[in-house]
């Protein structure tokens, strides 16, 4: 399953809004084929790694981070080429939520006499498909909000001069953020203040759709753009009837805490710098009040912990 692992992350800005999945096929003699979801229209997992077993798929055992389509949609059903490709045994991180396999991929290729095993690596396999597995359960994106700050919570100087918090490296690691988001939303203060682009022109990869809670000036960078005036609950479900699996927040302090008070947020991701401004004047990462007691506080867990260039990088899944 490792290797299958290893498959996805290539597909992660290509596939969406299909999973990005990656599949593994280890043959009799040991020889190992890979595939990785191809863009859309294109092949799923499974079908690009048996494209490159050939008859090295027959016996085989076939590892694929999601459950195997058992339907034909714009590709045909991935269990059936499975079957008939002779492949003895297959392993699934995770089932496929999405209404039209939740199972029946697994259950076809059991009646058709392959062993088949869930849940080998499915903590790793169910983190790294988050956004689909969210899409598919609620209907909604999965969203993200990024901050970035100093060690003791900060993210911008009081004058308004500091335009960075952190290093390239976590700027860098930032766009790749939006690249992998299928949208990206910020309030109207942002677009009033700093003028943001929000395009991912520091990495190679998709630029995410634009959103505006509120509205943006004429001559706004962040043009074109939604501007949003509605409930953000009906924003997320439009964004879901349209296939966004992730909405990436980038703020400012209002949005933030706006969406953290309505409980929409599945993540955060945190760059912190190592610097320190020393006192409660410069500007706060959420703004308006917060959990009144202990009791209320927001909790979760972390799920990423890693340095990016002089900066650390944190990930919270919340509860």
């Amino acid at each position: 399953m490792q290797e299958a692992l290893a498959a996805a992350e290539s597909a992660r800005l290509l596939a969406a809004p299909n999973p990005w999945v990656g599949a593994a096929i280890e043959s009799p003699s040991g020889s190992f084929h890979l595939g990785a979801t191809e863009a859309p229209g294109g092949d799923h997992a499974e079908i690009v790694a048996l494209r490159s077993a050939g008859y090295d798929a027959q016996g085989s055992t076939l590892a694929t981070t999601l459950e195997p389509c058992s339907h034909v949609g714009r590709t045909g059903a991935c269990v059936e080429a499975i079957i008939k490709a002779g492949v003895s045994r297959v392993v699934v991180g995770v089932i496929d939520p999405d209404q039209q396999v939740d199972g029946t991929g697994v259950d076809r290729l059991r009646a058709a006499g392959i062993d088949v095993v869930v849940g080998i690596r499915a903590i790793e396999a169910a983190e790294q498909l988050a956004p689909y597995l969210h899409h598919r359960r609620t209907g909604r994106p999965y969203v993200v909000v990024k901050l970035a700050a100093t060690v003791d919570g900060r993210t911008a100087a009081p004058d308004a001069s500091s335009k960075w918090i952190t290093g390239v490296e976590a700027r860098t690691d930032g766009h790749r953020l939006r690249a992998e988001s299928q949208a990206i939303l910020v309030g109207s203060g942002t677009i009033r203040s700093a003028d943001p682009a929000l395009t991912t022109r520091m990495v190679d990869g998709p630029n995410p759709r634009r959103i505006v809670l509120g509205s943006a000036p004429p001559d706004a960078r962040v043009h074109p753009c939604l501007e949003w005036r509605g409930e953000i609950g009906g924003l997320l479900d439009l964004l879901g009837q349209e296939g966004v699996l992730q909405l990436m927040i980038e703020g400012g302090p209002n949005t933030i805490a706006q969406f953290h008070a309505e409980h929409l947020v599945n993540r955060y991701v945190l760059y912190l710098a190592p610097a320190i401004f020393g006192g409660n004047d410069a500007k706060p990462m959420f703004s308006g009040d917060g959990a009144p007691t202990i009791e209320t506080l927001s909790r979760g867990r972390f799920v990423g912990m890693r340095h990016v260039g002089a900066d650390l990088r944190l990930d919270v899944e919340l509860d």
